[in-house]
């Protein structure tokens, strides 16, 4: 890899690994397989939302958004257990869920594997709430379907080295 993170933009801002990352955790963690879907913009009455900061050459987030019925799916799936609400154990997973897709988009660089931290998730839960990132250098934003279920991810970089 270049000197610089900036040199490669193109190889680190790759929609193709987003996608592998997303077919990797889901089908790994939750068996589930997820197809990819237009992303239509409509956002359901309570959604949650987990936040995984990235610092070091590659500063930004990965963002994982659902509604709370797929929450309940989620969780249900990493823990073997049901949930009827979104008590913490339900954002705990999702949290995790976040943590795991974003230590594996970064894994998809070297270089930005080995020098670019990740902070602790941070879970939103409530409706109508967005998330500004000005002048990100790239946002990746993909939207999936598996079982009825959908979620976003996206990737917001906002400085790079």
């Amino acid at each position: 890899m270049a000197q610089s993170l900036r040199e490669n933009l193109q190889t680190v801002a790759d929609p193709v690994h987003l996608q592998s990352t997303v077919e990797e955790v889901f089908g790994t963690m939750l068996g589930a397989q997820c197809e990819m879907v237009p992303c239509t913009g409509a956002v359901a009455s309570e959604t949650i939302t987990s936040v995984v900061g990235f610092g070091g050459i590659l500063t930004g987030a990965c963002v994982f958004r659902c509604d709370s019925g797929t929450a309940l799916v989620i969780a249900a799936r990493l823990t073997g257990m049901s949930f009827t609400d979104l008590d913490d154990t339900v954002k705990d997973a999702i949290g995790e869920i976040c943590n795991m897709l974003a230590g594996a988009w970064k894994g998809k660089v070297p270089d930005l594997s080995a020098q670019c931290g990740l902070s602790i998730p941070a879970v939103i839960t409530g409706s109508n709430y967005n998330i500004h990132v000005q002048a990100p250098e790239f946002r990746l934003h993909h939207c999936y379907r598996f079982e009825g279920s959908h979620f976003e991810v996206t990737i917001i970089c906002d400085g790079l080295q």
